[in-house]
């Protein structure tokens, strides 16, 4: 009996080894499509209101709150496709994912807040694009194809801001976190269930 309840236990142990490391090989497919788009619209928004602020302050205001929201959107977006999708946000391709966005939006947070203070202004849009962009690449490593590949594309448009004119900021934010979130969203919602 006692050579028998060992073989079982080393059998369960087996398992969750099997378990632990295809978990550890997927892809976190639980990046929300249709919330990136609603993300997207609200960037559009921000960048027409952006375009029409009295003041750099008031730009930075509206920008600042558009990203809070952003975040808050895609967060929400996230747990809703995770848990009709059965993704846990505790796997480990949901850890990777996470560790991997979270510290460039953490930096660019702190470089926006020393930035404002320091009345540096013109940095900004692009300094956002390619941390988010650099957040987007890093944590999409561990997700679908897709991902990464937005992440890119606004790593470029965030290069493309840092060297055009400071007036052309909005178009080039409009055309990052609106044009990008909507096109690479559809297509995520297309291909990957939403």
């Amino acid at each position: 009996m006692g050579q028998r309840a060992d073989m079982h236990e080393h059998a369960l142990d087996n398992l969750k080894y099997i378990r632990s490391a295809m978990q550890g090989a997927t892809e976190f497919t639980a990046v929300p499509g249709y919330g990136m788009m609603l993300v997207g619209v609200s960037a559009l928004l921000a960048a027409w209101l952006g375009h029409g602020a009295a003041s750099r302050e008031a730009w930075l205001a509206i920008w600042t709150a558009e990203g809070m929201a952003a975040i808050l959107m895609g967060f929400i977006a996230l747990i809703w496709k995770a848990n009709h999708s059965g993704v846990s946000l505790l796997s480990t391709p949901a850890r990777r994912f996470g560790l991997g966005f979270a510290p460039p939006l953490l930096a660019g947070a702190v470089l926006t807040a020393a930035a404002g203070r320091a009345q540096h202004f013109a940095e900004v849009p692009g300094m956002w694009l390619l941390l988010y962009g650099a957040g987007v690449i890093t944590g999409g490593m561990s997700s679908v194809r897709a991902v990464p590949a937005m992440g890119v594309a606004f790593m470029g448009r965030g290069a493309g801001t840092l060297f055009s004119r400071p007036e052309w900021a909005d178009a080039w934010l409009a055309a990052g976190f609106g044009g990008l979130h909507l096109g690479f969203g559809w297509w995520i919602a297309r291909k990957h269930g939403g």
